[in-house]
């Protein structure tokens, strides 16, 4: 497929919404991109499989009311009619017992907690929202400044079990700044009377990566699927990239995957100092099972799981979201588990993850039984989240690598943001539109 476009003005390494987003921008300015995704399918995380005919997110997704970025695309592609806008129903698992924490009052009412520490709980989000300078954090870890926040017993029942589920090992190290962020963002998607709003894009998240990829495609675009990439060099003023297919030559590259990958991609020239920092970032992974149901496990959306007894930080009810009958009739649970890519799960065949998960799913939920489960599906991410560390900011690699025509535009450099959609996409476009105004790009 590469021998068919040779040559093109700006290569674009990584099919998710970063890559594609920037290749929109280009190519709405006249320049020639060619997008290249390893994977046999555009969308990165937001790539998706087939159920009852409908197109599934492999991993959960959902955005807030306030995710700007992604609405202002939505409408510029003409596809508000396939967002859709609905109060969620969010609880804990907490002691084998389930609470409900949707809206103020739930808080009230979670009975874990003394009513004083409730108070504390309802307090801390509210402060939180107040932090207008996210800097004065960054010398703080999430569970010191969690714990001056709200005492030492919301932090043990609330935050440490959801600390531990996110990032395992890493939980510690977590900055303040990347839980502010969380809560802010809670924060401003709720209703009037408080609960929490979100939103959903009919046929998935993938519809939307297509419908921008055709967009691309429209204006001259090229965007290729299963072609990975093995190297990129710098031959005179252009940059060589190898592929499984070929060999593409271009006068800019822009990558949007994975740090140590682009080190990887880079590491026969580039200086050591530069692949160390691209390396200093510490990932952790996810598996996500999925499991197709012929009934509902629960009346909760999205369920976490205080308990840390249990493997998994999370048991996501789809289909208490979006109907059941746009997959078939089928119930769809998320089980999402953040491990490192080394833990002996992550290593597991669909079938050894639904063994082991089993037991864990009938304890939460006692009449459950094996044959409610139509079909199950294991799905992986090696760089699902970056660590955001203290002192974060001094870490992120800058956009501009080190020779000139090079730049990097990842999640692990959404900040003071966690990586997301919504950012992904104000990210991309930023650096397309950044690229096609410069007076070097050729035209």
């Amino acid at each position: 497929m590469a021998n068919n476009f040779q040559q093109t003005e700006i290569t674009i390494i990584g099919g998710g919404f970063t890559g594609l987003t920037a290749a929109y921008e280009l190519v709405k300015s006249g320049i020639k991109v060619t997008v290249l995704e390893s994977e046999p399918e555009i969308g990165g995380l937001a790539a998706a499989f087939d159920v009852g005919g409908e197109k599934l997110d492999r991993f959960y997704h959902h955005w807030f009311t306030n995710d700007l970025e992604v609405m202002t695309l939505i409408e510029e592609l003409g596809l508000q009619n396939k967002v859709e806008i609905n109060p969620t129903n969010t609880g804990v698992y907490y002691a084998n017992n389930f609470f409900k924490l949707s809206t103020p009052w739930d808080l009230l009412n979670f009975t874990p907690l003394a009513f004083l520490d409730r108070i504390r709980l309802g307090l801390l989000a509210l402060r939180a929202r107040r932090v207008k300078n996210w800097k004065n954090l960054e010398a703080k870890t999430a569970h010191e400044w969690l714990k001056s926040l709200g005492g030492e017993n919301v932090y043990r029942v609330v935050w440490q079990p959801l600390l531990k589920g996110k990032f395992g090992p890493y939980a510690e190290d977590v900055s303040a700044v990347w839980f502010w962020n969380k809560l802010k963002l809670r924060g401003g998607s709720r209703g009037k009377g408080g609960e929490e709003r979100l939103a959903y894009f009919k046929g998935g998240f993938v519809a939307l990566a297509e419908a921008l990829a055709q967009r691309i495609r429209d204006l001259g675009g090229i965007i290729a699927v299963n072609t990975p990439v093995s190297s990129v060099t710098k031959e005179g003023g252009d940059w060589i990239v190898k592929t499984t297919d070929g060999t593409i030559s271009s006068k800019r590259i822009i990558f949007t995957t994975a740090l140590p990958i682009i080190s990887e991609m880079i590491k026969s020239w580039a200086p050591s100092e530069y692949l160390d920092s691209l390396n200093r970032i510490q990932y952790i992974g996810n598996v996500c099972l999925v499991l197709e149901l012929d009934r509902p496990l629960s009346e909760t959306y999205w369920l976490n799981v205080n308990d840390p007894s249990f493997p998994f930080v999370g048991v996501i009810e789809h289909t208490n979201f979006e109907r059941p009958e746009t997959y078939g009739g089928r119930h769809i649970v998320y089980l999402s588990k953040y491990l490192p890519h080394t833990d002996r799960l992550y290593s597991m065949t669909a079938d050894e993850f639904l063994d082991y998960a089993i037991p864990f799913i009938q304890k939460m939920f006692p009449r459950f039984d094996r044959t409610w489960i139509q079909k199950h599906h294991l799905w992986r991410a090696r760089w699902s989240q970056p660590v955001v560390e203290k002192y974060y900011s001094t870490l992120i690699p800058d956009e501009d690598g080190p020779a000139e025509g090079l730049h990097i535009c990842t999640m692990a450099q959404i900040y003071p943001e966690d990586r997301g959609t919504n950012y992904a996409i104000r990210e991309g476009r930023r650096i397309g539109r950044k690229i096609s105004r410069s007076p070097s790009v050729v035209n």
